[in-house]
């Protein structure tokens, strides 16, 4: 298991590596095989094709971890992994461990990243909760009401159809069902946590504006368009619940 868990890491850091790069201009084929050239002279120690495509692997791991920014990483005890590993030795943690330190140090990596738009967010709804109009649910949903409709409240289970326009706090939209010409339809319980507790509060007919927390919305991930921590902005109108207006 160990084996098979440290060959998909380390394929998975060469294949986004490798995607990352532009595609090479056509090269003149050489007269005879020979080895790859050195890019400087302490190359020279890579003498044979194992040598360089371990050197390779290192290169390719070191970028995949750097880029999720993690730059602390002891570079001799991950070493001494692969030693163990191949060696067919005992490891210092077990599977489950080595996964749970995994996930935890990319969540920090992650909450790290996010942390400027983390605070852009909190300050935002610091000062958007004093305005007129802007009411503030347990968990820290903020929303306005723009137009209150008069028919069906959904539930959390319930299928809805709405129009809405989403941005960020600094104004750039990054959706709208009304450019697109077509409302969407979705099971309430199957979207991000703001809208499933926001939506629930409006009736059919109605329009709201919710001020997304990036905990009830996409947390420290980024989503397409959307930097990760984001505070998020949506003005939903409600158009059906289960096909009924």
């Amino acid at each position: 298991m160990k084996q098979k868990l440290v060959a998909a890491l380390l394929l998975s850091s060469l294949a986004a590596s490798a995607q990352t790069k532009k595609p090479a201009t056509a090269a003149k084929p050489a007269a005879t095989k020979a080895a790859v050239k050195p890019a400087v002279a302490t190359a020279a120690a890579l003498r044979s094709i194992t040598d360089s495509a371990s050197y390779a692997i290192g290169v390719s791991v070191a970028n995949f971890y750097s880029q999720q920014g993690m730059s602390s990483i002891n570079s001799k005890v991950v070493a001494r992994a692969i030693e163990d590993v191949l060696a067919k030795k005992g490891t210092l943690l077990s599977d489950q461990q080595c996964n749970q330190v995994m996930m935890e140090l990319m969540t920090q990596a992650q909450e790290k990243k996010a942390g400027a738009q983390v605070e852009a967010g909190k300050k935002f709804l610091e000062e958007n909760k004093k305005k007129p109009g802007v009411q503030t649910t347990a968990s820290g949903l903020q929303y306005e009401v723009i137009t209150q409709g008069t028919g069906t409240k959904p539930t959390e289970t319930d299928t809805v159809k709405v129009n809405y326009v989403g941005t960020l706090i600094n104004g750039q939209e990054f959706d709208n069902s009304y450019k697109r010409g077509e409302p969407i339809s979705f099971p309430l319980n199957g979207v991000i946590r703001g809208w499933t507790e926001g939506v629930q509060l409006m009736s059919t007919g109605s329009k709201y504006r919710f001020f997304i927390p990036y905990q009830l919305g996409y947390g420290t991930n980024e989503a397409g368009a959307i930097p990760a921590g984001s505070t998020l902005i949506f003005e939903v109108e409600l158009l059906e619940v289960n096909g009924k207006k």
